[in-house]
Protein backbone atom coordinates (compact mmCIF):
# COMPACT_ATOMS: atom_id res chain seq x y z
CA UNK A 1 0.00 0.00 0.00
CA UNK A 2 1.24 3.29 -1.38
CA UNK A 3 0.59 6.32 0.98
CA UNK A 4 2.28 8.81 -1.50
CA UNK A 5 1.32 12.51 -1.21
CA UNK A 6 1.46 15.08 -3.67
CA UNK A 7 0.83 18.78 -3.67
CA UNK A 8 -1.10 20.26 -6.57
CA UNK A 9 -2.72 23.89 -7.02
CA UNK A 10 -6.14 22.80 -8.16
CA UNK A 11 -7.73 19.56 -8.04
CA UNK A 12 -11.20 18.66 -9.93
CA UNK A 13 -12.80 15.64 -8.73
CA UNK A 14 -14.93 13.93 -11.91
CA UNK A 15 -14.32 14.03 -15.55
CA UNK A 16 -17.65 15.54 -16.58
CA UNK A 17 -18.48 18.53 -18.58
CA UNK A 18 -18.02 21.00 -15.29
CA UNK A 19 -14.83 19.83 -14.36
CA UNK A 20 -13.34 19.99 -17.84
CA UNK A 21 -15.21 23.78 -18.74
CA UNK A 22 -13.38 25.12 -15.07
CA UNK A 23 -10.49 23.20 -16.20
CA UNK A 24 -9.98 24.86 -19.58
CA UNK A 25 -10.96 28.22 -18.35
CA UNK A 26 -8.32 28.27 -15.42
CA UNK A 27 -5.51 26.89 -17.97
CA UNK A 28 -6.43 30.22 -19.63
CA UNK A 29 -6.32 31.99 -16.99
CA UNK A 30 -2.94 30.88 -15.00
CA UNK A 31 -1.35 28.43 -17.58
CA UNK A 32 1.65 27.93 -14.96
CA UNK A 33 -0.98 26.49 -12.78
CA UNK A 34 -0.57 22.56 -11.61
CA UNK A 35 -4.16 20.46 -12.07
CA UNK A 36 -5.25 17.15 -11.50
CA UNK A 37 -8.53 15.40 -12.54
CA UNK A 38 -9.25 12.23 -10.54
CA UNK A 39 -12.14 10.09 -12.72
CA UNK A 40 -13.86 7.43 -11.31
CA UNK A 41 -14.97 5.88 -14.36
CA UNK A 42 -12.05 4.92 -17.50
CA UNK A 43 -13.26 7.67 -19.39
CA UNK A 44 -14.25 11.13 -19.31
CA UNK A 45 -18.05 12.16 -19.81
CA UNK A 46 -19.24 8.73 -19.16
CA UNK A 47 -22.52 9.67 -16.77
CA UNK A 48 -24.32 12.45 -16.38
CA UNK A 49 -22.53 14.52 -19.23
CA UNK A 50 -22.62 11.70 -21.69
CA UNK A 51 -24.49 12.02 -24.71
CA UNK A 52 -27.10 8.93 -24.17
CA UNK A 53 -27.41 10.06 -20.48
CA UNK A 54 -28.67 13.96 -20.66
CA UNK A 55 -31.17 15.93 -22.68
CA UNK A 56 -29.10 18.35 -22.33
CA UNK A 57 -28.79 19.27 -25.94
CA UNK A 58 -28.57 23.00 -26.19
CA UNK A 59 -31.22 24.72 -23.86
CA UNK A 60 -31.14 28.28 -24.58
CA UNK A 61 -34.63 28.39 -23.22
CA UNK A 62 -35.90 28.89 -26.99
CA UNK A 63 -38.68 25.84 -26.50
CA UNK A 64 -38.88 24.89 -22.59
CA UNK A 65 -42.26 26.09 -21.74
CA UNK A 66 -41.38 25.56 -18.11
CA UNK A 67 -39.07 28.61 -18.06
CA UNK A 68 -41.99 30.81 -18.70
CA UNK A 69 -44.55 30.82 -16.26
CA UNK A 70 -48.20 32.36 -16.70
CA UNK A 71 -48.68 34.95 -13.89
CA UNK A 72 -51.98 35.19 -11.77
CA UNK A 73 -52.56 38.02 -13.96
CA UNK A 74 -52.45 35.94 -17.51
CA UNK A 75 -48.61 37.90 -18.04
CA UNK A 76 -45.71 36.04 -19.12
CA UNK A 77 -43.06 35.90 -16.86
CA UNK A 78 -40.01 35.42 -19.12
CA UNK A 79 -37.75 36.52 -16.60
CA UNK A 80 -35.97 32.59 -16.33
CA UNK A 81 -36.28 32.81 -20.02
CA UNK A 82 -33.95 35.75 -21.31
CA UNK A 83 -31.14 34.44 -17.78
CA UNK A 84 -30.89 31.16 -19.15
CA UNK A 85 -30.60 32.33 -22.86
CA UNK A 86 -28.25 34.76 -21.57
CA UNK A 87 -26.25 32.18 -20.11
CA UNK A 88 -25.85 29.96 -23.03
CA UNK A 89 -24.79 32.92 -24.88
CA UNK A 90 -21.78 32.95 -22.57
CA UNK A 91 -21.05 29.32 -23.28
CA UNK A 92 -20.92 29.75 -26.86
CA UNK A 93 -18.90 32.85 -26.83
CA UNK A 94 -15.95 30.42 -24.87
CA UNK A 95 -16.09 28.07 -26.89
CA UNK A 96 -15.64 30.15 -30.07
CA UNK A 97 -12.54 31.49 -28.67
CA UNK A 98 -11.36 28.18 -28.07
CA UNK A 99 -12.12 27.11 -32.30
CA UNK A 100 -10.52 30.46 -33.16
CA UNK A 101 -7.36 29.88 -31.21
CA UNK A 102 -7.05 26.22 -32.29
CA UNK A 103 -7.30 24.97 -29.00
CA UNK A 104 -10.14 22.81 -29.99
CA UNK A 105 -11.30 21.90 -33.90
CA UNK A 106 -13.91 20.67 -35.62
CA UNK A 107 -17.13 21.89 -33.69
CA UNK A 108 -19.62 20.12 -35.64
CA UNK A 109 -18.49 17.43 -33.60
CA UNK A 110 -20.00 18.85 -30.60
CA UNK A 111 -23.10 21.59 -32.21
CA UNK A 112 -24.95 21.65 -34.92
CA UNK A 113 -27.76 24.28 -36.21
CA UNK A 114 -31.18 22.66 -35.56
CA UNK A 115 -34.34 24.57 -35.00
CA UNK A 116 -35.75 24.94 -31.26
CA UNK A 117 -39.86 24.47 -31.31
CA UNK A 118 -42.54 24.54 -28.41
CA UNK A 119 -45.46 22.56 -29.10
CA UNK A 120 -48.95 22.67 -27.11
CA UNK A 121 -52.66 21.56 -27.80
CA UNK A 122 -55.52 22.05 -26.61
CA UNK A 123 -57.58 25.86 -26.27
CA UNK A 124 -55.82 26.94 -23.27
CA UNK A 125 -52.34 25.76 -24.45
CA UNK A 126 -52.80 27.34 -27.46
CA UNK A 127 -53.68 30.59 -25.67
CA UNK A 128 -51.05 30.34 -23.65
CA UNK A 129 -48.16 29.59 -26.15
CA UNK A 130 -49.33 32.80 -28.60
CA UNK A 131 -48.86 34.76 -25.48
CA UNK A 132 -45.69 33.69 -25.14
CA UNK A 133 -44.79 34.06 -27.99
CA UNK A 134 -45.83 37.56 -27.68
CA UNK A 135 -43.54 38.27 -24.88
CA UNK A 136 -40.30 36.31 -26.76
CA UNK A 137 -40.51 37.47 -29.97
CA UNK A 138 -40.16 41.32 -28.64
CA UNK A 139 -36.96 40.29 -26.98
CA UNK A 140 -33.74 40.57 -28.87
CA UNK A 141 -32.58 36.78 -27.73
CA UNK A 142 -35.45 35.51 -29.48
CA UNK A 143 -35.62 37.52 -32.60
CA UNK A 144 -36.94 35.41 -35.51
CA UNK A 145 -39.65 33.47 -33.50
CA UNK A 146 -42.33 32.13 -35.36
CA UNK A 147 -45.75 31.23 -34.38
CA UNK A 148 -48.79 29.39 -35.77
CA UNK A 149 -51.83 27.22 -35.43
CA UNK A 150 -52.21 26.72 -38.73
CA UNK A 151 -52.40 22.93 -39.73
CA UNK A 152 -50.59 23.07 -43.34
CA UNK A 153 -47.79 25.41 -42.07
CA UNK A 154 -47.34 22.97 -39.36
CA UNK A 155 -47.48 20.71 -41.69
CA UNK A 156 -44.82 22.30 -43.33
CA UNK A 157 -42.55 22.27 -40.18
CA UNK A 158 -43.11 19.17 -38.57
CA UNK A 159 -44.94 16.62 -41.31
CA UNK A 160 -43.70 13.18 -38.73
CA UNK A 161 -45.80 14.92 -36.05
CA UNK A 162 -48.85 16.21 -38.28
CA UNK A 163 -49.40 12.97 -40.34
CA UNK A 164 -52.18 10.75 -39.49
CA UNK A 165 -53.66 13.13 -36.72
CA UNK A 166 -57.13 13.18 -36.48
CA UNK A 167 -58.76 14.96 -33.61
CA UNK A 168 -60.02 18.30 -33.47
CA UNK A 169 -58.27 19.93 -30.81
CA UNK A 170 -56.33 22.78 -31.41
CA UNK A 171 -52.44 22.47 -31.91
CA UNK A 172 -50.09 25.69 -32.06
CA UNK A 173 -46.04 25.74 -32.65
CA UNK A 174 -43.35 28.26 -32.16
CA UNK A 175 -40.28 28.16 -34.13
CA UNK A 176 -36.82 29.36 -34.11
CA UNK A 177 -34.46 28.53 -36.23
CA UNK A 178 -31.31 30.11 -34.33
CA UNK A 179 -31.55 26.61 -31.82
CA UNK A 180 -28.26 24.33 -31.84
CA UNK A 181 -28.17 20.71 -30.81
CA UNK A 182 -24.97 20.47 -28.21
CA UNK A 183 -23.21 16.99 -27.48
CA UNK A 184 -21.83 17.39 -24.60
CA UNK A 185 -20.18 14.19 -24.03
CA UNK A 186 -18.47 15.08 -27.17
CA UNK A 187 -17.09 18.49 -25.70
CA UNK A 188 -16.62 17.07 -22.52
CA UNK A 189 -13.81 14.40 -24.27
CA UNK A 190 -12.95 17.01 -26.55
CA UNK A 191 -12.28 19.82 -23.61
CA UNK A 192 -10.16 17.17 -21.56
CA UNK A 193 -7.97 15.88 -24.81
CA UNK A 194 -7.20 19.63 -24.98
CA UNK A 195 -6.44 19.50 -21.12
CA UNK A 196 -3.82 16.51 -21.50
CA UNK A 197 -2.01 18.67 -23.82
CA UNK A 198 -1.79 21.35 -21.62
CA UNK A 199 -0.16 18.99 -19.08
CA UNK A 200 -2.96 18.61 -17.18
CA UNK A 201 -3.34 15.09 -15.54
CA UNK A 202 -6.05 13.08 -15.62
CA UNK A 203 -6.11 10.06 -14.03
CA UNK A 204 -8.78 7.35 -14.92
CA UNK A 205 -10.37 4.75 -12.39
CA UNK A 206 -9.00 6.65 -9.27
CA UNK A 207 -11.98 7.16 -7.27
CA UNK A 208 -11.91 9.96 -4.12
CA UNK A 209 -12.66 8.74 -1.07
CA UNK A 210 -11.93 11.26 1.32
CA UNK A 211 -11.82 14.73 1.38
CA UNK A 212 -10.60 16.89 4.52
CA UNK A 213 -8.88 20.12 5.35
CA UNK A 214 -5.48 20.57 6.50
CA UNK A 215 -4.23 22.37 9.89
CA UNK A 216 -2.70 24.69 7.21
CA UNK A 217 -6.04 25.21 5.47
CA UNK A 218 -4.72 22.79 2.55
CA UNK A 219 -7.88 20.09 0.96
CA UNK A 220 -6.55 16.65 1.37
CA UNK A 221 -8.05 14.19 -0.79
CA UNK A 222 -7.39 10.75 -0.57
CA UNK A 223 -7.44 8.39 -3.57
CA UNK A 224 -7.69 5.06 -4.50
CA UNK A 225 -6.30 3.86 -7.85
CA UNK A 226 -7.98 1.03 -9.94
CA UNK A 227 -4.88 -1.74 -8.44
CA UNK A 228 -6.32 -0.69 -5.05
CA UNK A 229 -3.25 1.48 -3.57
CA UNK A 230 -3.77 4.77 -1.53
CA UNK A 231 -2.54 7.94 -2.67
CA UNK A 232 -3.00 11.18 -1.08
CA UNK A 233 -2.87 14.81 -3.01
CA UNK A 234 -3.53 18.14 -1.10
CA UNK A 235 -4.41 21.48 -3.15
CA UNK A 236 -5.40 25.11 -2.17
CA UNK A 237 -8.71 24.50 -4.23
CA UNK A 238 -10.71 21.39 -4.97
CA UNK A 239 -13.65 21.52 -6.91
CA UNK A 240 -16.23 18.96 -6.89
CA UNK A 241 -18.07 17.91 -10.13
CA UNK A 242 -19.05 14.66 -9.96
CA UNK A 243 -22.48 14.96 -10.77
CA UNK A 244 -24.62 12.27 -8.84
CA UNK A 245 -21.66 11.50 -6.88
CA UNK A 246 -21.29 15.30 -5.26
CA UNK A 247 -22.98 15.15 -2.54
CA UNK A 248 -22.17 12.38 -0.85
CA UNK A 249 -18.53 13.76 -1.62
CA UNK A 250 -19.11 17.23 -0.24
CA UNK A 251 -21.14 16.12 2.80
CA UNK A 252 -17.15 14.18 4.08
CA UNK A 253 -15.47 17.96 4.23
CA UNK A 254 -17.45 19.06 6.89
CA UNK A 255 -18.14 22.00 5.72
CA UNK A 256 -21.21 24.10 7.62
CA UNK A 257 -22.38 24.61 3.92
CA UNK A 258 -22.91 21.37 3.31
CA UNK A 259 -25.40 20.74 6.35
CA UNK A 260 -28.70 20.70 5.73
CA UNK A 261 -28.72 19.28 1.90
CA UNK A 262 -29.91 16.52 0.69
CA UNK A 263 -30.56 14.63 -2.56
CA UNK A 264 -33.47 13.03 -4.40
CA UNK A 265 -32.51 10.45 -7.38
CA UNK A 266 -34.43 10.15 -10.80
CA UNK A 267 -33.53 8.41 -13.80
CA UNK A 268 -34.97 8.45 -16.79
CA UNK A 269 -35.95 6.50 -20.14
CA UNK A 270 -35.71 7.40 -23.47
CA UNK A 271 -37.60 5.70 -26.66
CA UNK A 272 -34.91 5.76 -29.52
CA UNK A 273 -35.80 5.79 -33.25
CA UNK A 274 -34.55 2.50 -34.90
CA UNK A 275 -35.88 3.61 -38.41
CA UNK A 276 -34.01 5.71 -40.40
CA UNK A 277 -36.72 6.97 -42.90
CA UNK A 278 -38.64 7.97 -39.83
CA UNK A 279 -35.45 9.58 -38.45
CA UNK A 280 -35.23 11.58 -41.79
CA UNK A 281 -38.39 12.84 -41.64
CA UNK A 282 -38.22 15.02 -38.66
CA UNK A 283 -35.70 18.14 -38.25
CA UNK A 284 -36.43 20.10 -34.92
CA UNK A 285 -36.55 19.77 -31.18
CA UNK A 286 -40.27 19.77 -29.89
CA UNK A 287 -40.95 20.28 -26.54
CA UNK A 288 -44.39 20.17 -25.36
CA UNK A 289 -46.02 20.54 -21.52
CA UNK A 290 -45.19 19.21 -18.59
CA UNK A 291 -47.87 16.38 -17.10
CA UNK A 292 -49.85 18.02 -13.59
CA UNK A 293 -47.44 16.73 -11.01
CA UNK A 294 -44.56 15.94 -13.28
CA UNK A 295 -40.98 17.29 -13.09
CA UNK A 296 -39.80 20.28 -15.22
CA UNK A 297 -37.11 17.73 -16.38
CA UNK A 298 -39.72 15.17 -17.56
CA UNK A 299 -41.04 17.81 -20.05
CA UNK A 300 -41.77 15.72 -23.09
CA UNK A 301 -40.03 16.14 -26.24
CA UNK A 302 -39.15 15.15 -29.60
CA UNK A 303 -35.73 15.55 -30.30
CA UNK A 304 -33.52 15.51 -33.31
CA UNK A 305 -30.07 14.82 -32.44
CA UNK A 306 -26.54 14.17 -33.64
CA UNK A 307 -24.72 11.64 -32.15
CA UNK A 308 -20.87 9.98 -33.23
CA UNK A 309 -22.05 12.56 -36.25
CA UNK A 310 -25.19 10.46 -36.90
CA UNK A 311 -28.42 12.03 -36.78
CA UNK A 312 -31.13 10.51 -34.28
CA UNK A 313 -34.51 10.86 -32.98
CA UNK A 314 -35.13 10.24 -29.38
CA UNK A 315 -38.69 10.77 -27.34
CA UNK A 316 -38.82 11.12 -23.57
CA UNK A 317 -37.64 11.45 -20.96
CA UNK A 318 -39.79 8.86 -18.88
CA UNK A 319 -38.84 9.48 -15.42
CA UNK A 320 -38.31 7.19 -13.21
CA UNK A 321 -36.74 6.50 -9.74
CA UNK A 322 -33.41 4.34 -8.54
CA UNK A 323 -31.84 4.79 -5.08
CA UNK A 324 -28.68 5.16 -6.83
CA UNK A 325 -26.75 8.52 -7.41
CA UNK A 326 -25.02 7.90 -9.87
CA UNK A 327 -25.78 5.28 -13.20
CA UNK A 328 -22.77 3.36 -12.17
CA UNK A 329 -23.71 3.81 -8.61
CA UNK A 330 -24.70 1.95 -5.45
CA UNK A 331 -28.36 1.09 -4.25
CA UNK A 332 -26.80 2.34 -0.52
CA UNK A 333 -26.29 5.72 -2.48
CA UNK A 334 -29.27 7.67 -1.02
CA UNK A 335 -29.56 5.93 2.21
CA UNK A 336 -25.78 6.78 2.63
CA UNK A 337 -26.54 10.13 2.19
CA UNK A 338 -28.92 10.78 4.83
CA UNK A 339 -26.94 12.46 7.95
CA UNK A 340 -28.66 13.71 11.55
CA UNK A 341 -27.82 17.10 9.84
CA UNK A 342 -30.51 16.56 7.00
CA UNK A 343 -32.43 13.56 7.82
CA UNK A 344 -35.34 16.18 8.82
CA UNK A 345 -34.74 17.98 5.49
CA UNK A 346 -34.99 14.98 3.73
CA UNK A 347 -38.42 13.62 5.48
CA UNK A 348 -39.91 16.95 5.14
CA UNK A 349 -39.31 16.94 1.21
CA UNK A 350 -41.01 13.50 0.96
CA UNK A 351 -44.00 14.52 2.44
CA UNK A 352 -44.26 17.77 0.53
CA UNK A 353 -43.56 16.25 -2.47
CA UNK A 354 -46.45 13.07 -2.32
CA UNK A 355 -46.90 14.22 -6.37
CA UNK A 356 -43.94 13.85 -7.32
CA UNK A 357 -43.61 10.73 -5.99
CA UNK A 358 -46.99 9.29 -7.45
CA UNK A 359 -46.08 10.04 -10.68
CA UNK A 360 -42.58 8.42 -10.60
CA UNK A 361 -44.47 5.46 -9.25
CA UNK A 362 -47.07 6.04 -12.53
CA UNK A 363 -43.74 6.41 -14.45
CA UNK A 364 -42.25 3.37 -13.30
CA UNK A 365 -45.29 1.00 -13.95
CA UNK A 366 -45.30 1.93 -17.85
CA UNK A 367 -45.10 -1.32 -20.29
CA UNK A 368 -43.62 -0.52 -23.71
CA UNK A 369 -46.61 -0.23 -24.92
CA UNK A 370 -47.86 2.52 -22.47
CA UNK A 371 -44.88 4.42 -23.74
CA UNK A 372 -45.26 4.15 -27.20
CA UNK A 373 -49.19 5.46 -26.56
CA UNK A 374 -47.61 8.38 -24.96
CA UNK A 375 -45.38 9.05 -28.17
CA UNK A 376 -48.14 8.85 -30.06
CA UNK A 377 -49.67 12.28 -28.68
CA UNK A 378 -46.76 13.47 -30.45
CA UNK A 379 -46.17 10.71 -33.57
CA UNK A 380 -49.80 9.63 -34.10
CA UNK A 381 -48.21 7.05 -36.11
CA UNK A 382 -45.99 5.68 -34.36
CA UNK A 383 -45.06 1.89 -34.33
CA UNK A 384 -43.39 0.16 -31.21
CA UNK A 385 -40.93 -1.73 -33.54
CA UNK A 386 -39.00 1.39 -34.57
CA UNK A 387 -38.61 2.40 -31.40
CA UNK A 388 -35.61 1.18 -28.60
CA UNK A 389 -35.96 1.91 -24.69
CA UNK A 390 -32.70 3.29 -23.12
CA UNK A 391 -31.73 4.05 -20.12
CA UNK A 392 -30.77 7.87 -19.07
CA UNK A 393 -28.26 8.97 -16.80
CA UNK A 394 -28.87 9.64 -12.94
CA UNK A 395 -29.81 13.11 -11.68
CA UNK A 396 -29.70 14.10 -7.96
CA UNK A 397 -32.21 16.78 -7.41
CA UNK A 398 -31.14 18.74 -4.53
CA UNK A 399 -32.87 19.14 -1.34
CA UNK A 400 -32.67 22.40 1.21
CA UNK A 401 -34.47 24.07 3.64
CA UNK A 402 -35.11 27.73 1.99
CA UNK A 403 -36.72 31.13 3.01
CA UNK A 404 -39.02 30.42 0.60
CA UNK A 405 -40.19 26.90 0.18
CA UNK A 406 -39.88 26.25 3.87
CA UNK A 407 -38.16 22.88 5.08
CA UNK A 408 -36.89 20.37 2.67
CA UNK A 409 -37.66 21.92 -0.24
CA UNK A 410 -36.81 20.62 -3.61
CA UNK A 411 -34.79 22.40 -5.79
CA UNK A 412 -34.70 21.53 -9.84
CA UNK A 413 -31.95 24.11 -10.74
CA UNK A 414 -28.06 23.72 -10.68
CA UNK A 415 -26.97 24.52 -6.85
CA UNK A 416 -23.28 25.63 -6.51
CA UNK A 417 -22.30 25.13 -2.96
CA UNK A 418 -18.92 26.68 -2.21
CA UNK A 419 -17.09 27.19 1.63
CA UNK A 420 -16.87 29.94 3.00
CA UNK A 421 -13.19 30.47 2.33
CA UNK A 422 -13.59 29.54 -1.31
CA UNK A 423 -11.05 26.91 -0.97
CA UNK A 424 -13.55 24.53 -2.09
CA UNK A 425 -17.26 23.96 -4.59
CA UNK A 426 -19.40 21.49 -5.59
CA UNK A 427 -21.85 21.60 -8.32
CA UNK A 428 -25.04 19.90 -7.47
CA UNK A 429 -28.42 19.79 -9.20
CA UNK A 430 -29.13 18.59 -12.99
CA UNK A 431 -31.23 21.59 -15.29
CA UNK A 432 -30.32 23.14 -17.23
CA UNK A 433 -26.88 22.27 -15.97
CA UNK A 434 -24.56 21.37 -19.12
CA UNK A 435 -25.91 24.29 -21.10
CA UNK A 436 -24.89 26.65 -18.71
CA UNK A 437 -21.68 25.25 -18.04
CA UNK A 438 -19.42 28.46 -18.91
CA UNK A 439 -21.02 31.19 -16.54
CA UNK A 440 -21.45 28.38 -13.72
CA UNK A 441 -17.98 27.69 -13.72
CA UNK A 442 -17.31 31.67 -14.03
CA UNK A 443 -19.60 32.61 -10.95
CA UNK A 444 -17.19 29.96 -9.18
CA UNK A 445 -13.77 31.58 -10.21
CA UNK A 446 -15.25 34.61 -8.97
CA UNK A 447 -16.47 33.36 -5.69
CA UNK A 448 -13.48 31.58 -4.88
CA UNK A 449 -10.50 33.32 -6.41
CA UNK A 450 -11.37 37.20 -5.67
CA UNK A 451 -8.02 38.01 -5.05
CA UNK A 452 -7.12 37.41 -8.57
CA UNK A 453 -10.53 38.82 -10.60
CA UNK A 454 -9.10 42.25 -11.52
CA UNK A 455 -5.88 40.62 -12.91
CA UNK A 456 -7.58 37.95 -14.95
CA UNK A 457 -10.93 40.49 -16.05
CA UNK A 458 -9.04 41.42 -19.36
CA UNK A 459 -8.27 37.42 -20.27
CA UNK A 460 -11.90 36.68 -19.32
CA UNK A 461 -13.20 39.56 -21.38
CA UNK A 462 -11.22 38.15 -24.19
CA UNK A 463 -12.39 34.86 -24.19
CA UNK A 464 -16.33 36.38 -23.34
CA UNK A 465 -16.05 39.87 -25.09
CA UNK A 466 -19.93 40.09 -23.49
CA UNK A 467 -18.21 39.52 -19.67
CA UNK A 468 -19.97 41.63 -17.12
CA UNK A 469 -22.53 42.86 -19.71
CA UNK A 470 -26.01 41.92 -20.47
CA UNK A 471 -27.01 41.41 -23.91
CA UNK A 472 -30.73 41.89 -23.66
CA UNK A 473 -29.69 46.00 -23.20
CA UNK A 474 -26.99 45.48 -26.21
CA UNK A 475 -28.93 44.39 -28.96
CA UNK A 476 -25.99 45.08 -31.15
CA UNK A 477 -23.34 43.77 -28.96
CA UNK A 478 -25.67 40.14 -29.01
CA UNK A 479 -25.98 40.36 -33.04
CA UNK A 480 -22.49 40.83 -33.70
CA UNK A 481 -21.52 37.73 -31.45
CA UNK A 482 -24.86 35.90 -32.65
CA UNK A 483 -22.79 36.18 -36.20
CA UNK A 484 -19.14 35.76 -35.08
CA UNK A 485 -20.21 32.79 -33.04
CA UNK A 486 -22.05 31.28 -36.01
CA UNK A 487 -19.34 31.53 -37.71
CA UNK A 488 -16.39 30.14 -35.79
CA UNK A 489 -18.99 27.09 -35.04
CA UNK A 490 -19.70 26.97 -38.10
CA UNK A 491 -23.70 27.24 -37.56
CA UNK A 492 -24.36 29.60 -40.01
CA UNK A 493 -24.71 28.36 -44.11
CA UNK A 494 -22.18 31.18 -44.91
Amino acid sequence: MSNRQTKTDVILIGAGIMSATLGTLLKELVPDWNIKVFEKLDKPGEESSNEWNNAGTGHSALCELNYTVEKSDGSIDISKAININEQFQVSRQFWSYLVNHNLISNPQDFIMPLPHMSLVQGEENVEFLKKRFEALSNNPLFQGMEFSDDAEKLMEWIPLIMEGRTSNTPIAATKIDSGTDVNFGALTRILIDHLKNQNVEVNYEHTVENIKQTSDGLWEVKVKSADGKLQYHTAKFVFIGAGGGSLPLLQKTGIPESKHVGGFPVSGLFLVCNNQEIIEQHHAKVYGKAAVGAPPMSVPHLDTRYIDNKKSLLFGPFAGFSPKFLKTGSNMDLIGSVKPNNVFTMLAAGAKNMDLTKYLVQQLMLSKDQRIEELRDFIPNAKGEDWDIVVAGQRVQVIKDTEKGGKGTLQFGTEVITGANGTISALLGASPGASTAVPVMLDIINKCFPQHMKEWEPKIKEMIPSYGTKLIDNPELLQDLHASTDKALQLSEK
